[in-house]
Order: C-alpha cells, then sequence, then structure tokens
C-alpha cells in the first residue's frame, strides 16, 4: 500500500469580478492530479513557474483549501488536515523555499527550533534546550548558536535551521517546497546530500517539489512533471531522464546543464532537435486549451499525456 496517496486532486480559486464582486469564474491551480509515494521514498514534483506543484505541495499539509479528490497518508483519510488527529498533523513537516523569510527574524534560534515541540510536547525548559541542541548537531551546527538570530547565519546554514524545525518532532513526511532555490549552487548540493542523509538517519519520506529537473534527478526516484495545473508526464527517473516522451519533460530535461566537456555537443544536438520539435509539434501534445491531454500509459511504469488513439 502507498504511504502516500493523492486522487484525482483539483484545486480551483474563485475569480471575483462584476459589479457586486461575485464569483465570474475559476483558476484552476490544480486539475486533476494523481500520485502515490512508497515509505523511505523520495517523489519529486517538477514543473515551471504557475505549473501548480506548489499549490499541490500545499494543500497536502492544509496550507491551500481542496476543491475535490482526496488525500491518503498510511491509509489515513487527510483531505481536510486540519480536522485530522494530532499525531497526523505532527508526522507531516513542511519545509519552505525561502530560508530566511520562513525563519522570523526577531527570535533566536533556540525558539525558532523549538516552536513545534512547544505546540506538541510538554517538555520542561531543560529538556527542550537539550532537544534543541541535539537537533542543531543533527543538521551539523553548534549547539551554541540557538542564541543566534537567523540574519547571523550564511543562506545553507539558515536552511539547516529550517531543516531542524521540520524534523523536531521526528515526522514521517517532508514536503519539501524548493529547498535550495534560494541558495548559491555551491551550497546546494552540500543540502541535498545532508537531506539525503537525514532521510536514511531518520526514515523519512519526502515530497520533492523543485523547477530544477537537475536537482529532481539528484534527490528522487519517482517523478511526476506538470504543466498548468495537469500532469504531462510521470515515470521512474530512469524513465523520465532515459526515455523523456513529452515534448514539455524533453525541453526540461535539455535544459540540464552538461558538465561532461564528452557529452556538451551531444547536449548542444538534442537541445536544438528539442527547440524545433517543441516549435513545430506543440499543437500534438495540448489540446485547444494549451493543456495537456489524459495520461496514458507507456509501460508498466511510465505514464504520458498523449491523446487517445482514435
Amino acid at each position: 500500500m502507498s504511504y502516500l496517496e493523492v486522487n484525482d486532486l483539483k484545486i480551483h480559486f474563485p475569480i471575483k469580478g462584476g459589479i457586486f464582486g461575485g464569483t465570474v469564474g475559476h483558476v484552476k491551480a490544480v486539475d486533476g492530479v494523481s500520485f502515490s509515494l512508497e515509505k523511505g521514498k523520495t517523489y519529486g514534483l517538477v514543473g515551471e513557474s504557475g505549473s501548480g506543484k506548489t499549490t499541490t505541495g500545499r494543500s497536502i499539509i492544509g496550507l491551500n483549501d481542496i476543491t475535490s479528490g482526496s488525500v491518503l497518508f498510511d491509509g489515513q483519510n487527510i483531505t481536510d488536515i486540519r480536522r485530522a488527529g494530532s499525531d497526523v498533523r505532527r508526522n507531516i513537516q513542511m519545509i519552505f523555499q525561502d530560508p530566511y523569510s520562513s525563519l522570523n527574524p526577531k527570535k533566536r534560534v533556540a525558539d525558532i527550533v523549538a516552536e513545534p515541540l512547544r505546540n506538541f510536547e510538554k517538555l520542561t525548559k531543560k529538556e527542550e534546550r537539550k532537544r534543541v541542541q541535539e537537533l542543531m548537531e543533527l543538521v551539523g551546527l553548534s549547539p551554541e548558536s540557538i542564541l543566534k538570530y537567523p540574519h547571523e547565519f550564511s543562506g545553507g546554514q539558515r536552511q539547516r535551521i529550517g531543516i531542524a524545525r521540520a524534523i523536531a518532532l521526528k515526522p514521517k513526511l517532508i514536503i519539501a517546497d524548493e529547498p535550495v532555490s534560494a541558495l548559491d549552487v555551491s551550497v546546494q548540493a552540500q543540502v541535498l546530500n545532508f537531506m539525503k542523509e537525514i532521510q536514511k538517519e531518520l526514515d523519512l519520506t519526502y515530497l520533492f517539489i523543485s523547477h530544477d529537473l537537475g536537482v529532481i534527478k539528484h534527490m528522487c526516484d519517482h517523478i511526476g512533471i506538470m504543466y498548468k495545473g495537469r500532469y504531462v508526464e510521470e515515470g521512474t527517473a530512469t524513465d523520465i531522464f532515459n526515455e523523456p516522451q513529452h515534448i514539455y519533460t524533453k525541453r526540461l530535461v535539455a535544459a540540464i546543464p552538461d558538465i561532461d566537456p564528452n557529452k556538451r555537443e551531444e547536449k548542444r544536438k538534442f537541445r536544438e532537435e528539442v527547440k524545433l520539435e517543441y516549435e513545430k509539434s506543440f499543437n500534438d501534445y495540448f489540446d485547444e486549451e494549451g493543456l495537456a491531454y489524459k495520461l496514458q500509459p507507456v509501460s508498466d511504469t511510465h505514464l504520458v499525456a498523449l491523446p487517445e488513439k482514435g
């Protein structure tokens, strides 16, 4: 059984207008997304800005209302997670995109990391301080630094603080929303490798959201590619990177820089081929409204949004 199961998820935001400010339409931010995630694995949601990937992640944790569809976690229906028990809420935590804006600049690190502990556990001051110091050590920061403020840390260190806060309650599922996009490239690899290390150590399951397929390739076992609220392709990492089928996926794969000098010319040719195919064949991959078709299986693990053969 899947650990996290999302079924036909739809998140539509009303458009207000007219003289009386009534609802005149809806923005279909997420329009029928389904996927499943196995325990201990990492599932990647990929897409450009406006694709609906972040909205999907935020809806699972209750930060966006779900219009229709269902979300199951460890066999329990959590479609409205705000009504779920405290055990569910503490077992799903989120790492946010910007490590600076997600940390209260007026609070010391000790209070930032301790916040979830204070909400869910009854610890003495001594127990709380010890736990926060242990978390700081776990994420590779000095226990003494808990008395500092966020601005006294580098970007990578601030994201480690955000990770410490996310794992404070020993959750089972982490939703990581663009966790390294605000960091320098030189720091990104450090944070990603660290996330993989603590995943093994703490038996974590990740839903990893990113616009960067290079980052997704490094982190994920299974991947869903989103465009305008719908899936265009889903499959294993091998499916997506070795056998991309949808033109939108091909374009994302082509955009990944290749550091191997022996493959740069091959990658350049692939990029040019994809560019020409995208310009020539866009209408073959999307309907009249520019939206993806329904996913069709091309193998046991690989689904692609293509028009049904008549």
